[in-house]
């Protein structure tokens, strides 16, 4: 083993996510008091900074968008299992799960981290600067996959209640797939310059000549500490959920709360990298990381929730509310306008972060 690898292994990144999972392993299926409950908090915030890190590794070493796209892909396979495993009991709080965090994650990374990601980056450089094709062609996409999977099945009249039918929902999944499939096939071969950052004169940067470029052992090792982290950081989401729906229920909060809370965990480590990204101004890369995770979000979960309800005994609720659709709809009207001249201003963010803060008023009072 190499002195690089050696300096690497002793980082705290490398081990934390192997805590993390032996934490989850002692932990999984249990009640907690409140004091494992904190610490399973740490040891979950300190898997989300470790998967950062590992994903950042491995962005270096393949470069942008493989990068941005290896996190959201992983994130969300992950989250879908913890939907699955939530909604395998069959119990009817559990028939919206899957449409709460899934509309929720469109929500987050639409607003919250596009919002916070546009202010953070105009504000230290004046204007954020990307290319408005490729975040135009991803904003269309999730537009598309949004509607398709969360505002027909409450339009469609072939069953009762805002749910497809068996061939309708076969259609969802299998468009979403499709949709999903084109996207990553144009983000990362036919059109992968679209989704490169921008300089200030238009140029695309292809690389990061000052970040230390990692070996290939390096971004293995990554590559495998991300996957133990990630799956102890959704594990261990799945661990703290007991006490999040408590706290909802004792709270007296609607129970799409709990859906919020979810996605706001699984999505922080994409935001934590979206975030440093627009402080060095790679403005792109953050839209891919946000935007990319909303498409992964509906693109994986829809196919996976239609494949599981053909053994889970529970309902399977995907339309959402007419106050959800229209904030979708207002969300994807304001960020047209946002990404269309490929320059924005710390306002852009502004307004959408104010649509995200009235989203997250709206989920706590109806």
């Amino acid at each position: 083993m190499s002195d690089r690898l050696l300096r690497y292994a002793r980082q705290w990144t490398a081990y934390v996510p192997v805590l993390a999972l032996l934490v989850l392993a002692a932990t999984w299926g249990r009640t907690l008091p409140w004091v494992l409950v904190a610490l399973v908090a740490v040891f979950l915030a300190g898997g989300v900074l470790a998967a950062v890190h590992h994903a950042e590794v491995i962005a270096h070493k393949v470069g942008e968008p493989f990068g941005s796209l290896v996190l959201a892909v992983a994130v969300t396979a992950i989250e879908v299992a913890l939907i699955v495993t939530l909604m395998a009991d069959g119990s009817e709080k559990n028939a919206t799960l899957a449409r709460d965090t899934v509309f929720a994650a469109v929500m987050i990374t639409c607003n919250g981290i596009m919002g916070v990601c546009l202010l953070t980056a105009s504000l230290r450089h004046r204007v954020a600067v990307y290319n408005s094709e490729g975040t135009g062609a991803m904003l269309a996409t999730v537009a598309t996959l949004a509607t398709l999977s969360l505002v027909l099945p409450r339009f469609t009249t072939s069953t009762p209640g805002p749910r497809f039918a068996p061939g309708q929902l076969a259609f969802a999944a299998v468009a979403s797939v499709v949709l999903y499939g084109v996207f990553v096939l144009t983000q990362t071969v036919r059109h992968r310059d679209y989704f490169l950052p921008l300089t200030r004169a238009g140029e695309i940067i292809d690389g990061d000549e000052h970040a230390h470029v990692p070996t290939r052992r390096e971004a293995l090792t990554s590559l495998g500490l991300l996957g133990v982290a990630l799956v102890s950081v959704v594990g261990l989401a799945k661990v703290e959920s007991p006490t999040i729906e408590h706290g909802v229920a004792a709270a007296g909060l609607p129970a799409s709360v709990v859906g919020v809370v979810i996605a706001l965990l699984v999505l922080l480590p994409e935001t934590i990298a979206a975030v440093r990204a627009a402080r060095r101004d790679r403005v792109q890369t953050s839209l891919n990381l946000a935007l990319g995770s909303a498409m992964a979000s509906i693109g994986l979960t829809v196919p996976a929730v239609a494949i599981a309800s053909i053994w889970l005994s529970g309902p399977l609720v995907l339309g959402l509310d007419p106050t959800d659709m229209v904030l979708l709809a207002l969300t994807m009207v304001v960020g047209t306008l946002t990404v269309v001249p490929g320059r924005s201003t710390p306002l852009q963010g502004g307004v959408h972060l104010s649509i995200l803060g009235a989203y997250l008023v709206l989920a706590v009072i109806p």
